[in-house]
C-alpha cells in the first residue's frame, strides 16, 4: 500500500496554522496534497445549500471558479457528498465526470483515469469536497485508508476554520424574510455573487463591507451593465438592515405622473383611478433599505420631495395632510454623470449632495483584469444547466478572444455573448445555417473562437476584383441602433433579434467574399429578401472604383 509519512502530514497542519488568509492556507493545502498524493489536478470545494462552489484548485481551468456545480446534477459529485469515507470510482467508471474538459493539457472528454473525492465533514454536517484526479489509472487504489482519513481531516478543518473567520468577519446573513414580492426580485435578479477577484474588485468589496453597516446613503455610478444592482443587493445583504425588505424601483419605468404615488403612497380618491388606499415604496421599506435605480431619470417637480424624505426621513403619501415617519436607508444607482446632470440644471445639486454621501463607482468589465475567464466560467454553467447539458465548457481560443474584447456592454453583454455561442455550440455548427440540436445530451459541448459572433470585426472588408474594389465598412463594434433601448435602459427583444440579425449577416457576408447571392444561399433565404433586411437594419455596401497603374 502507499504510504504517507507522519512527517508529511505534520508538516501539513503547520502550514495549515501558519498560513495568514484563505487563499494562503488553501493554496497550501492543495500544493501539499499534490506533493503526497502525484495526481494532475486537485480542487477543494464548499458546500452551499445543495451546491458545490470552488474555492482552490490546480491542474484544471481557471473558468472553474466561475462554476457552480449542483450536486443532484453530478452523479460523482453526489457519491462523495452522501459517503462517510474517501471514494475511489472504478477507472472504467461510465459515470460522467464534472471535469471533462477542464483539466489542463486535457482537450475535450477524459479518458480512463484515476478520480477520488474526500467528503469534509465538520460536526457532522458536509462542508466541502476535496477531489483528486490522475490521468495514470489505479493511482489512488492502494492509498492507505487511515491517510485518507487523516487528510481529510485536517482538511476539514481548514475549512471550517475558513468558514468561521468569514461569518465573524461578515456578521451578517442573507435575508430570510421578505415583505413582497419585490423584495424577493430585487434580491435574487441576476444571481446574487460578486464573481471576480481582480484589484477593482477586491477594491469594491472593502468599500462595501467598510459602508454597508453604516446607513449612510449610498450612490452607486457605473455604466451600463455592470452590475449596479448587484452590488445594491449586496449592501443591502452585508448590512444591520438584512432582515429588513430590500425594495426596488426603477424610477426611468414610471410615469412622471405616477412618480410620487409610486415612492410616497396615496390614499383612496386622492386622483382619478385611486379607488383604494396604496402603500409606496418608502413605507415598504420601512426598517429596511429602498434602491433607487436609474435616479438619473427622476423628474425635477419630484426631486425635491425625494429630498425631504432623505432629510427628514418623513413622507406624506398624495391626498394626505399627515405625515409619516419613515426608517428608510437609500441606495441609488445611475449610469448617467451626475455632476454633468447638475451643470446642466437637470439634476438638483443638493439631492445629488445628498445621495452621494458616500459614491461607490462599479467598474467596468475591461478593467476588471482577469475577471472575464472566470465571469465566462460562471455564465457557461448557468446557460448548461437551462440547456440540460451534461458539459460545457470554452477552449483556449475563445478564453483569448473574450479576454481581447474591449466589452462596451460590460458583464451583461458578456452573458448574453455566452448564451447565443452556447446555442451554436450546442447546434454542432461554426455559423448559423440551422439549429440540429444534438440527441447525445451526454457529450462534452464545447464553445469555440469561432462561436463567439460579433468580437473580432474588422473596420473595412474588401475584395478585389480586376480593378473594382467591393467595400463594405464595419464598426468596430455592433451597438444597439437609437431607439432601440427600452426606458430601463435595457436592451428589449426586439433589439436584441435586430442586432444579433445584423451581426450575423455582417460575419456571413465576409466569409462569402460579400457575395450578396452566396450569403443569401448560405442563410437559406431569398437575395431580395435578404438585401431589404440589411437595408432596414443600416447595413449598407458601395463600390469603388480603383484604377490600376
Amino acid at each position: 500500500m502507499k504510504f504517507i509519512s507522519h512527517n508529511a502530514l505534520i508538516q501539513l497542519a503547520i502550514d495549515m496554522a501558519d498560513s495568514l488568509s484563505d487563499r494562503d492556507r488553501f493554496d497550501r493545502l492543495l500544493t501539499t496534497v499534490r506533493s503526497l498524493i502525484p495526481c494532475d489536478a486537485v480542487a477543494l470545494l464548499a458546500v452551499s445549500g445543495d451546491t458545490l462552489k470552488p474555492l482552490a484548485h490546480k491542474g484544471l481551468s481557471a473558468d472553474l471558479d466561475g462554476r457552480r456545480f449542483i450536486t443532484s446534477e453530478h452523479p460523482r459529485f453526489w457519491q462523495i457528498c452522501r459517503s462517510d469515507i474517501p471514494v475511489i470510482f472504478p477507472e472504467d467508471s461510465r459515470l460522467p465526470d464534472p471535469y471533462d474538459g477542464l483539466v489542463q493539457g486535457q482537450r475535450g472528454d477524459l479518458p480512463v483515469h484515476s478520480c477520488m473525492g474526500i467528503p469534509l465533514r465538520a460536526d457532522d454536517h458536509l462542508i466541502g469536497v476535496l477531489t483528486l484526479d490522475s490521468l495514470v489509472p489505479g493511482m489512488f487504489d492502494e492509498i492507505e485508508p487511515h491517510t485518507l482519513e487523516l487528510m481529510a481531516a485536517m482538511s476539514a478543518a481548514s475549512l471550517k476554520t475558513a468558514i468561521r473567520l468569514q461569518q465573524l468577519e461578515e456578521d451578517s446573513h442573507h435575508s430570510h424574510s421578505v415583505i413582497s414580492e419585490l423584495t424577493q426580485e430585487a434580491l435574487y435578479r441576476d444571481g446574487g455573487e460578486i464573481i471576480g477577484d481582480s484589484p477593482v474588485m477586491q477594491k469594491l468589496r472593502q468599500e462595501l463591507k467598510l459602508v454597508a453597516p453604516s446607513d449612510y446613503t449610498v450612490l452607486v455610478e457605473g455604466e451600463t451593465g455592470t452590475g449596479k444592482e448587484l452590488v445594491a443587493r449586496k449592501l443591502h445583504e452585508w448590512s444591520r438592515r438584512s432582515e429588513g425588505p430590500l425594495v426596488y424601483i426603477n424610477c426611468a419605468a414610471i410615469p412622471e405622473n405616477l412618480v410620487e404615488s409610486e415612492l410616497f403612497g396615496h390614499v383612496k380618491g386622492a386622483f382619478t383611478g385611486a379607488d383604494k388606499k396604496r402603500e409606496g415604496k418608502f413605507s415598504l421599506a420601512d426598517g429596511g433599505t429602498l434602491f433607487l435605480d436609474e435616479i438619473g431619470e427622476l423628474p425635477l417637480t419630484i426631486q425635491s420631495k425625494l429630498l425631504r424624505a432623505l432629510q427628514s426621513q418623513e413622507i406624506q403619501p398624495v391626498g394626505q395632510d399627515n405625515v409619516r415617519h419613515v426608517d428608510v436607508r437609500v441606495v441609488a444607482a445611475t449610469n448617467r454623470l451626475l455632476n454633468d446632470e447638475v451643470a446642466k440644471g437637470l439634476f438638483r445639486a443638493d439631492l445629488y449632495h445628498r445621495l452621494s454621501v458616500y459614491p461607490v463607482q462599479v467598474p467596468p468589465l475591461r478593467q476588471r483584469e482577469g475577471d472575464i475567464t472566470v465571469l465566462a466560467g460562471y455564465f457557461a454553467e448557468q446557460v448548461r444547466r437551462r440547456l440540460g447539458l451534461a458539459q460545457l465548457v470554452l477552449d483556449d481560443q475563445a478564453i483569448r478572444k473574450l479576454n481581447l474584447y474591449h466589452w462596451p456592454g460590460n458583464v451583461r453583454e458578456l452573458e448574453h455573448v455566452i448564451s447565443r455561442a452556447a446555442l451554436l455550440a450546442q447546434s454542432g455548427l461554426d455559423g448559423f445555417r440551422s439549429v440540429r440540436l444534438r440527441a447525445d445530451h451526454r457529450a462534452v459541448i464545447r464553445i469555440k473562437a469561432s462561436h463567439l459572433m460579433g468580437l473580432a470585426l474588422t473596420d473595412e472588408v474588401r475584395q478585389v476584383s480586376g480593378n473594382r474594389t467591393l467595400s463594405t465598412h464595419l464598426p468596430e463594434q455592433i451597438i444597439p441602433l437609437p431607439g432601440m433601448q427600452n426606458a430601463s435602459g435595457r436592451l428589449s427583444l426586439k433589439a436584441e433579434t435586430e442586432q444579433f440579425q445584423k451581426q450575423l449577416i455582417l460575419n456571413t457576408l465576409q466569409d462569402q467574399g460579400m457575395n450578396w447571392a452566396a450569403t443569401a444561399r448560405y442563410l437559406g433565404t431569398d437575395r431580395a429578401n435578404l438585401v431589404r433586411l440589411a437595408r432596414r437594419l443600416g447595413i449598407k455596401t458601395e463600390k469603388k472604383i480603383r484604377t490600376q497603374h
